[in-house]
């Protein structure tokens, strides 16, 4: 028999539909009745891609005697993380203040007024790992609610006043300024901590840190430091190799859990291969080699077979699990190798790392083991015959494996994540020179603006042709984003000016009363008794890291020079906490980086035949955003006055004016690093 989420559009929730626990939603109706009832509230929060959240269903939340438990004591409320991200901070923050640490599943326990008095992640069926059961925390939970009220009342209200404490002391800096040589410190910072041997930084489980890698880039690019260049490189091509990186598909997973990036958490996310597109894009800017462009490529191309939507948008994100087996669909066991190739394929085995014995779990995860140029002298076997049976291979292998159960697929669509793809398909338009990518990036801009925009409001998630829960700000700063990006990659330049009316809506909904940072749910959003400020790098890049280079190229662009204001003071405010932590403040980190070499706008006007080669020449500049201009656009101001003749024409515009136009590219090159 169903529960209420079988009306839900979320595959996570859905996958609960049918579980004996009385799962809400979330929403008031389940509070409304626990206040009704005087009962605790259980708040689960996952997503459909997490492979413990899978095991604590199994283990406990379909099981009928624990269910019956939950049912008749706790108001139960399941939440997907990816539709409700601000409830997912929130109620994080409070188990990590509790606990020390995180993750997902999150089960929290809260009053009817939302507000967490205890909660934790996984608890298994019996007691374990250090660890009591999960009927055994439900026992306790139950009692303390009747028996120790005033405690629980009292651990409440601590952890609201924790909870505004730690938003407003994220807002908190010194307000330093900083400089060129603030930036080397924070280079020689992250290096510090990486991985000289393996790539990325610190130790498993490893993440692939993109933001930290495009800032070495970017650092390579100022200042020709090789160590930076080498760490950041290093760590795109042990991810390549490795166990991380699908080598038949394509497409990264979340993280490794090993160190050698062999294996990996299997499931992937929308997010992470948008985000590392970026990065190999970065990669090829900076040396011109063809690996970055090809495996961004084949990223890209994984994201269009995988996660493209009807209409042109993309889906979240593929489970880890397959026949409820983290990593089936994807391993390789040697007989199932040997029966999908048959016998003599030793060289590719070899390169591939394919063992008899295994190499995880008493299955083979597919990575490079060495060069192509090695396996194939060690098999007496020319380059272009090893590169000839890996092709055949994997056309092979990949048939095989299409006939297995696949992962499902988690078929919603986030405002957020799909901005970030949409930035990631300029960037790898205008940086590998690919025409495809640009239009692909126009006609995904247009589906983003037709499907998350109604009756005058932005809205989160997107499924079946409907728009769900409002917008948050990493909403609304990734759109911004990717719409400057296309309008600087595609000529698309009225985007600037809709860009620029986001802006506006964001400083209604989101600004913190004091005019600076921003909350992370809107003012007119009452679900959440703490709104938060985040300015922290995760998953995904701080909102109020990008919010604050909106600001600035938004700034410079429409003359706006309240925003360019507003964002120095965010950059002066987490200068010295970047400069402390830089990897966890990495896109901070780049900001302040670009900032120090004075951040530029370039118009390129004229109809000269080389007018778009000379702005794609000088997109690799971090701190530059170049224009190319067909026609006037009046209510872009950096635009407004430069009419297009048949004469190529250069605008480098400072953040204060635009100067003496100039005609040629190394004349452009001075202005804009001077």
């Amino acid at each position: 028999m169903a529960n209420r989420l079988i009306h839900e559009s979320s595959p996570y929730l859905l996958q609960h539909a049918h579980n004996p626990v009385d799962w809400y939603p979330w929403g008031p109706e389940a509070f409304e009745r626990a206040a009704a009832e005087d009962k605790p509230v259980l708040v689960s929060i996952g997503y459909a891609a997490c492979h413990w959240c899978h095991v604590m269903e199994r283990e406990s939340f379909e099981n009928e005697e624990v269910a019956a438990y939950m049912n008749e004591h706790f108001v139960c409320i399941k939440v997907d993380r990816e539709e409700h991200p601000d409830v997912d901070h929130m109620y994080m923050d409070a188990v990590q203040a509790i606990s020390g640490s995180g993750g997902w599943p999150l089960n929290v326990f809260v009053t009817p007024g939302r507000i967490p008095f205890y909660g934790g992640t996984y608890y298994p069926p019996r007691p374990a790992y250090q660890r009591p059961s999960w009927p055994q925390l439900l026992q306790r939970m139950n009692d303390i609610w009747h028996q120790e009220r005033s405690e629980v009342d009292g651990q409440a209200e601590q952890m609201v006043q924790y909870l505004r404490k730690a938003s407003a002391s994220a807002m908190s800096g010194s307000g330093e300024e900083w400089d060129k040589d603030t930036c080397r410190e924070m280079a020689e910072a992250l290096l510090k901590q990486a991985d000289t041997e393996w790539g990325g930084f610190g130790n498993a489980p490893k993440f692939p840190g993109t933001m930290a890698i495009n800032f070495l880039l970017q650092h390579y690019h100022y200042t020709q430091h090789e160590p930076a260049l080498k760490q950041a490189l290093l760590s795109l091509d042990k991810m390549i190799d490795g166990g991380i990186y699908d080598q038949l598909g394509g497409g990264f997973a979340r993280y490794s859990t090993d160190k050698e990036w062999l294996a990996p958490h299997f499931e992937k996310m929308l997010y992470d291969n948008a985000l590392l597109v970026c990065s190999l894009c970065e990669a090829y800017s900076v040396t011109g080699d063809e690996k970055y462009k090809r495996v961004a490529e084949e990223t890209i191309a994984f994201a269009e077979r995988e996660w493209r939507t009807e209409g042109g948008g993309y889906y979240s994100a593929l489970d880890a699990d397959s026949e409820g087996v983290e990593g089936k669909y994807y391993t390789w066991t040697h007989d199932e190798w040997e029966a999908a190739l048959g016998k003599g394929w030793e060289a590719v085995a070899d390169y591939w790392g394919v063992t008899e014995p295994g190499n995880w779990e008493h299955t083979n995860i597919l990575h490079i083991t060495n060069a192509q140029e090695a396996v194939a002298e060690r098999h007496g076997l020319p380059v272009n015959e090893l590169a000839y049976l890996l092709q055949k291979a994997r056309e092979i292998l990949l048939e095989e494996r299409a006939k297995r159960v696949r992962p499902l697929t988690d078929d919603k669509s986030l405002l957020s994540w799909n901005a970030l793809m949409n930035t990631a398909l300029s960037k790898a338009g205008k940086t590998l020179r690919n025409e495809a990518l640009l239009r692909r990036a126009e006609e995904h801009m247009e589906w983003m603006l037709h499907s998350f925009y109604n009756e005058g409001k932005w809205y989160h998630n997107w499924k079946q042709g409907k728009a769900t829960i409002p917008a948050k700000l990493d909403d609304y700063a990734y759109l911004v984003q990717a719409m400057i990006q296309l309008a600087a990659a595609s000529g698309r330049n009225e985007l600037l000016a809709q860009a620029a009316e986001l802006i506006e809506r964001v400083n209604t909904l989101f600004l913190h009363e004091d005019g600076s940072f921003y909350y992370f749910s809107s003012r007119e959003q009452e679900d959440i008794p703490v709104r938060k400020v985040e300015t922290y790098d995760g998953a995904t890049p701080s909102a109020n890291a990008v919010m604050a280079h909106n600001l600035l190229l938004a700034g410079m662009c429409m003359e706006r020079y309240d925003w360019q204001e507003q964002a120095h003071y965010l950059l002066r405010q987490l200068s010295g906490t970047t400069k402390r932590y830089t990897y966890s403040f990495s896109y901070w980190a780049m900001l302040l980086q670009q900032y120090a070499h004075h951040l530029k706008t370039v118009v390129i006007t004229g109809k000269n035949d080389h007018m778009a080669e000379l702005g794609m020449s000088l997109t690799g500049i971090p701190h530059a955003l170049v224009l190319t201009v067909q026609k006037e656009i009046f209510d872009v101001p950096v635009l407004a006055g430069k009419k297009s003749g048949d004469d190529l024409l250069i605008f480098v515009c400072t953040q204060q004016a635009c100067l003496q136009p100039v005609s040629s590219k190394g004349e452009a090159l001075h202005l804009i690093y001077q």
